[in-house]
C-alpha cells in the first residue's frame, strides 16, 4: 500500500470514529408526524435533545428517544476510552423516509369502499463528536 493511500485510509478511519448512527425501520407512524419530532432535535446537542424528547407530548418522540439512546450506545462501543460529556455529541443528521404502506378498505355508504393508507417510516439518526482533541 502506498504512503498516500495509507494516510487517506487512516484519515477516513479517524473520521468514522467520530460519528455513530442508528436506524429505525418500519416504524408504524406516518412520516409527517415523525418529521415534526425530528425537526425539534436536528443539530442539537445530545443532552438537550434527550430533554426535549423526554418532555414532548407526541407519541413519536418516545420512539426517537429510544433511537437516540441506541445511537449513543453505538458511539460508546466505538470509543470505549472516551467520555460522552467531553465528546460534545450533537445530532448531525436525522432523516425520516417513508416506508411500506399498508392498504386497507373501509366500508362506505351505498356499497362503496374507501381506501385507508396506513403509513410507516424509516428514521436514520447520525451523531457526531465536536471534540477536536479526540483522535
Amino acid at each position: 500500500m502506498g504512503v498516500r493511500k495509507k494516510q487517506m485510509a487512516e484519515r477516513i478511519k479517524a473520521e468514522k470514529k467520530k460519528i455513530a448512527f442508528a436506524k429505525l425501520n418500519n416504524c408504524p407512524t406516518s412520516p409527517r408526524k415523525m418529521r415534526l419530532v425530528a425537526d425539534l432535535i436536528r443539530g442539537v446537542q445530545v443532552e438537550k435533545a434527550l430533554a426535549i424528547l423526554k418532555f414532548s407530548q407526541k407519541e413519536a418522540s418516545r420512539r426517537v428517544e429510544k433511537l437516540l439512546l441506541s445511537a449513543i450506545a453505538n458511539w460508546q462501543s466505538k470509543n470505549e476510552d472516551a467520555d460522552i460529556e467531553e465528546a460534545d455529541l450533537i445530532v448531525k443528521e436525522i432523516r425520516v423516509d417513508s416506508g411500506a404502506m399498508l392498504k386497507r378498505l373501509r366500508p362506505a355508504p351505498q356499497g362503496r369502499a374507501h381506501r385507508i393508507r396506513k403509513r410507516s417510516n424509516h428514521v436514520t439518526l447520525v451523531l457526531e463528536s465536536n471534540n477536536k482533541t479526540q483522535s
